[in-house]
């Protein structure tokens, strides 16, 4: 799975960003299930397993890219899991009736039990029948410094397909891990646009250092976390953002989602017309995937 050759960069000629030269790396490209940034941040963690049979296990909400993305992997490794889904017992989705399908074993969980999950370590073990060394945990969005190595080799590959150095590289938050491979592969090199998708995310600032230590990397500071484009929180669409999404789409022949794609892209587009950002800037955005989730919102 992991041999997949590296995604495409597409220049962009649209409207929404005046002065400003767009290149879309196309990692929504990268796997027809494992996309975006989960096929990246997921390489490594597997790939340490070296063949040995695992028992995954993770958490996520009802239409968690992760874990879409994991029960993808699962199979295509031979490993099985149990995801421990954020909801009440008998709510669906199109995503976890993806992943009954592929065979994991679905634990819903309250926010109490939730929120432990994120806070404590080892809080995943009350959820797994005689926990052992088969089990290998991985938290919410697959963020573990590991996770980070395959991140970073989005840098090289970029710079190679380009042939410069974009003076931006944007892409959506969330966990702050895929922010924090970015700044480790660029080593420096570039301003690297962070667009907080949840409200109150200045937080990640402590865990994108946190995850570039863990992972063996210095501690790179040359981002901005733009925190206030979120649109009302994680998960949360305003009309304006509606609109946005289905002008890009039709202007680029680039879907995009509103979650965390679109959310960057409505960012880079206030900029370009508050001229934030210098005229005639090369910036690249990174497409992180994740479309399996405009299920949710055609219903």
């Amino acid at each position: 799975m992991f041999s997949a050759t590296a995604s495409p960069c597409q220049r962009i000629d649209s409207s929404l960003f005046p002065g400003l030269q767009v290149w879309v790396k196309r990692d929504d490209l990268l796997h027809p299930q494992v996309s975006g940034n989960k096929f990246r941040k997921l390489k490594y963690p597997l790939l340490a397993l070296n063949g040995r049979r695992a028992h995954l296990v993770s958490m996520g909400g009802i239409w968690s890219n992760h874990l879409h993305a994991l029960a993808h992997a699962a199979v295509l490794h031979g490993h099985s899991a149990t995801l421990l889904v954020r909801a009440a017992p008998g709510m669906d989705s199109a995503m976890l009736q993806d992943c009954r399908a592929l065979g994991m074993q679905l634990q819903y969980v309250s926010r109490d039990d939730y929120r432990r999950l994120r806070e404590e370590p080892d809080a995943w073990r009350r959820h797994v029948a005689q926990p052992g060394p088969q089990h290998v945990w991985l938290p919410e969005g697959g963020s573990v410094a590991a996770a980070l190595h395959g991140v970073a080799e989005l840098a090289d590959e970029v710079i190679t397909q380009l042939g410069f150095v974009p003076e931006q590289v944007a892409l959506a938050c969330g966990t702050g891990a895929t922010l924090a491979g970015v700044l480790a592969g660029l080593a420096g090199r570039s301003q690297v646009l962070g667009v907080a998708v949840l409200r109150q995310a200045e937080y990640l600032h402590q865990d994108i250092a946190r995850l570039q230590r863990e992972a063996g990397y210095p501690v790179q500071r040359n981002y901005q976390l733009l925190t206030q484009f979120h649109h009302g929180g994680y998960a949360k669409i305003s009309p304006a953002l509606s609109v946005f999404c289905q002008r890009f789409a039709e202007e680029t022949g680039i879907l995009p989602e509103p979650v965390y794609t679109g959310k960057m892209f409505y960012a880079l587009h206030q900029l370009a017309l508050e001229n934030v950002l210098p005229a005639g800037s090369r910036l690249l955005a990174v497409h992180t995937g994740g479309l399996q989730g405009l299920r949710g919102w055609a219903t």
